[in-house]
């Protein structure tokens, strides 16, 4: 017998951040504010990378693809949660939970494939300079970049489909603002031991090898950097890559706390925080890390501003 023929269980209620009504709004205008700022600021990243031509080079091409994939990662959780601020049910159905569960995971794993391929682009500009335009072509890149995300986007289908069978019956409140794994199994009617040790496991591959990835790739850029001879070569080097290092630093520091192990016990207060941390507040601050440190990026937002307040004028 089907075990999901016995659910009862047809929607999940999702608490968000249960407090008092006016904080409620409170938090509905906050979370409203920092999703505009988001779609607005990554937005002009991937505008000022189509729109510049000095910008079609594999480094920027791989920035406005990051940025593009933060617009999609905040949607997958934040136009839901600025619904349920509002909600007097906070309702959420089956299938569109695990609909959310299976967008808001394949991007966050798009984005741990991104960043590992930015490192390498980096690895190969400053390590191989010579040989890097003829290596990482725009074609190359773009090939890259679809790789990644259909990849991602074929990890997780086999394991919510299992997660899909198993029995809900019932009760069905989630203490979260996201359809997650442990929140999830925890309301099934039975163990399910094996779909949570094949999530953790999927996980950690994914989370570790990636990290490594990056760290080993980093690892020989500054050992490269450290033989520049010049002061200025060295700060220029350094400054490429210290903005990439600090989004890997807050991305990879948070994840590893959540989804090594989906139901390893952390209070449900730190769970909404760090997945609020790095599913929301990283894409409202990556455009700032990105942008504040390249001058090529920040002479192309300008140029945009300038173009929008010729419009306006006209």
């Amino acid at each position: 017998m089907n075990l999901s023929e016995i659910n009862t269980v047809t929607e999940f209620i999702l608490l968000s951040f249960p407090c008092s009504k006016d904080v409620q709004i409170f938090l509905f205008m906050l979370f409203s504010v920092t999703y505009t700022l988001t779609l607005m600021g990554n937005g002009a990243i991937v505008c000022a990378v189509k729109l510049d031509r000095r910008l079609h080079t594999p480094m920027y091409v791989l920035l406005a693809n990051f940025s593009f994939l933060e617009i999609c990662y905040i949607t997958t959780t934040v136009p839901n949660m600025l619904g349920n601020f509002l909600s007097e049910t906070k309702t959420i159905s089956f299938t569109a939970c695990f609909l959310q569960f299976y967008f808001f995971f394949s991007m966050g794993i798009t984005e741990t494939f991104l960043l590992p391929l930015m490192a390498f682009d980096r690895y190969l500009a400053i390590c191989r300079p010579l040989h890097y335009p003829t290596i990482m072509t725009n074609h190359l890149c773009i090939n890259l970049v679809i790789i990644c995300w259909v990849t991602a986007f074929l990890c997780y289908p086999v394991p919510i489909y299992f997660m899909t069978q198993l029995p809900f019956c019932g009760p069905n409140t989630i203490d979260h603002f996201v359809c997650d794994p442990g929140p999830l199994l925890a309301l099934s009617c039975i163990p399910a031991p094996g779909i949570e040790l094949s999530c953790s496991i999927l996980s950690s591959l994914i989370i570790f090898v990636s990290f490594f990835f990056i760290i080993g790739s980093y690892t020989l850029v500054l050992r490269a950097v450290l033989r520049v001879p010049s002061a200025a070569g060295r700060r220029k080097a350094f400054s490429t890559c210290g903005s990439h290092l600090v989004v890997v630093s807050l991305f990879y520091g948070s994840i590893m706390v959540m989804y090594v192990s989906p139901t390893s016990g952390n209070p449900a207060g730190i769970q909404k925080i760090v997945t609020l941390f790095y599913s929301s507040v990283t894409p409202l601050i990556n455009p700032l890390i990105y942008s504040l440190r390249n001058k090529d990026m920040k002479a192309a937002l300008r140029k945009i501003q300038t173009c929008a307040k010729i419009v306006q004028n006209e």
